[in-house]
């Protein structure tokens, strides 16, 4: 008896949408509460807490309507055969600028350029919305228009010199691979990576932000002391223009064995009242299935290097560091413990300052 392949994947997504949208109710119901959890009575202040709840509502409204698009609209193309229909279309446009119809690879980047184009017109008025509309009302928006739509067409830019010889050497690996099929493809995705880490932030994200050398100063020393007392292969410090696009704060750390770098949002520079809190930050260092797998690992990691910020003395500089990061951020306060253990690669604020405070017990 043949599987109803097409009725299978389309009843999958919509066995996954209801459990999401079961997580995101529960997660909109934490959000409603209108007091702040015990763990940050005091710390946080009521009007930082009215303002989180706005816009973490605002989100979630918005994430009820996007996703109910978006289901809506990959469930029919799948069931009305949509994505076979402009395959066939896609390699009928072949001839009509000379190409030959008959090859998989110009016929596959065709089809792929077309669902690009598709994705970009459906997508746009979410995007504008979530942009111009809830960003901008809570005031983290900084783009301008033209910023927005200028970026948009660097990634398009960016998608068509790089797509093709990726599809290309994918398709033929698939073509040639064999029985080794499998290990080839494994082996040709870790590669990608590791390429794609290296020129990301030397050639890619200079074409969407601004990076400056750290000026010399007390933060650059007490971050640099901090590296060479780790023994951190820090080479270099980067201040990024973040605020160009978003008064949202972060920073991160990048690089392999002997090269590491330290990227800073000049946000963060600016909202943190002092050093100290800064370098506590910058030494924090199937698709669902794996999804939440990662974010598993991820909030274990992040524990791990609480507890490494603990263990060197930094418990009271952190705390407040990342109540301030959440406060700036304006980052939900009260959340559902599934929803943030299916959706969170980061454990909320509550759990951190939780396992920061019994850490910090048992290295007393």
């Amino acid at each position: 008896m043949a599987i109803p392949y097409m009725e299978t994947v389309v009843g999958f997504m919509i066995v996954m949408y209801v459990f999401e949208t079961y997580l995101d109710m529960r997660q909109h119901s934490a959000l409603k509460l209108p007091s702040l959890p015990k763990t940050l009575v005091g710390v946080i202040s009521q009007e930082k807490f009215e303002k989180s709840r706005a816009y973490s509502l605002d989100k979630s409204h918005f994430h009820f309507v996007h996703e109910f698009v978006t289901i809506l609209m990959d469930s029919a193309m799948l069931f009305f055969g949509i994505l076979p229909w402009f395959w066939k279309l896609s390699g009928g446009f072949l001839p009509m600028v000379g190409l030959d119809p008959e090859n998989e690879i110009l016929h596959t980047l065709s089809f792929l350029a077309g669902v690009m184009i598709w994705s970009q017109i459906t997508d746009l008025p979410f995007s504008l919305y979530s942009t111009f509309v809830i960003e901008s009302r809570h005031g983290f928006n900084k783009q301008t228009i033209w910023m927005f739509f200028r970026d948009m067409v660097k990634g398009i830019l960016l998608s068509v010199v790089l797509a093709p010889p990726i599809v290309a050497a994918i398709i033929v690996i698939v073509q040639k691979g064999g029985p080794y099929l499998a290990i080839y493809l494994w082996a040709f995705m870790f590669i990608l990576s590791l390429v794609m880490m290296t020129i990301y932030p030397v050639l890619i994200a200079p074409l969407f932000n601004k990076f400056t050398p750290l000026p010399d100063g007390d933060l650059r020393g007490k971050i640099e002391k901090l590296a060479s007392s780790l023994k951190f292969p820090l080479t270099k410090l980067f201040v990024v223009d973040g605020s160009t696009r978003s008064s949202h704060s972060n920073a991160y750390m990048y690089g392999f064995f002997k090269n590491k770098r330290i990227v800073l949002y000049d946000t963060l520079i600016h909202q943190c009242k002092n050093e100290d809190e800064i370098v506590a930050h910058t030494v924090i260092p199937l698709q669902h299935l794996v999804s939440f797998g990662l974010n598993l690992v991820s909030r274990a990691f992040e524990f791990q290097a609480d507890a490494f910020a603990v263990k060197l003395g930094y418990a009271k500089d952190l705390r407040p560091a990342l109540v301030k990061l959440q406060e700036e951020n304006l980052s939900a306060m009260n959340t559902d413990p599934l929803y943030s253990a299916y959706h969170y690669s980061h454990p909320p604020l509550v759990e951190r300052l939780r396992a920061i405070d019994g850490q910090d017990k048992k290295t007393d």
